[in-house]
């Protein structure tokens, strides 16, 4: 993604550096917007996996998580995102992570995705999940490996090889208040 394209989407400036995130279930319109804005940032324009939009049927039904920088402890701006929801269809207790996205100029951050996938599979846990699945990236396995997941299968999605990956639910205890969620703090440089 361009530096353009990322200040025409992020209004903080350059020098900004949050140091504390709140990691909830997006329950405000302006959350969910930037949310799939966010989405079509990372999927769309910066990976070209989709043209114009990433939404699907998934999303009508899906409970949609955010990371969200905060200023004076109130959050400011959607930096990462994560949808879950629940595949009975394809067996009791089954459920789904996809679209996990975060903002490039808060990767660096290092603990918004592992935020986002913890508050994701302990959601899903408090809500009668018995076994989670997500299609993961191949340049993103070794992050859900340390956060006690393992590869159950390949396969390609939209063209490009995934690993179908699945978590150790014993690490992940179930969050049964998805609103308050999680808050995450700036790793110091020292």
């Amino acid at each position: 993604m361009s530096t353009a394209s990322l200040e025409a989407f992020c209004d903080l400036p350059g020098g900004y550096a949050p140091v504390e995130f709140i990691v909830r279930q997006a329950t405000a319109g302006w959350e969910r917007d930037e949310a799939h804005a966010l989405r079509r940032a990372v999927f769309c324009i910066e990976q070209g996996i989709f043209a114009g939009d990433d939404r699907d049927a998934v999303d009508e039904r899906a409970q949609l998580l955010v990371a969200m920088s905060c200023i004076g402890g109130m959050p400011e701006q959607v930096v990462g995102t994560v949808r879950i929801h629940d595949e009975a269809a394809q067996g009791p207790g089954l459920w789904w992570g996809s679209r996990l996205a975060v903002h490039p100029a808060f990767r660096s951050q290092g603990h918004l995705g592992a935020t986002l996938i913890r508050l994701a599979v302990s959601r899903a846990h408090a809500q009668g999940c018995t076994a989670f699945r997500a299609h993961v990236q191949q340049q993103n396995v070794a992050l859900f490996e340390k956060l006690h997941w393992r590869s159950v299968g390949q396969i390609a999605v939209h063209g490009r090889p995934h690993a179908v990956m699945a978590p150790d639910l014993a690490f992940y205890p179930p969050c049964h208040d998805a609103v308050s969620g999680f808050v995450s703090r700036r790793r110091s440089a020292a």
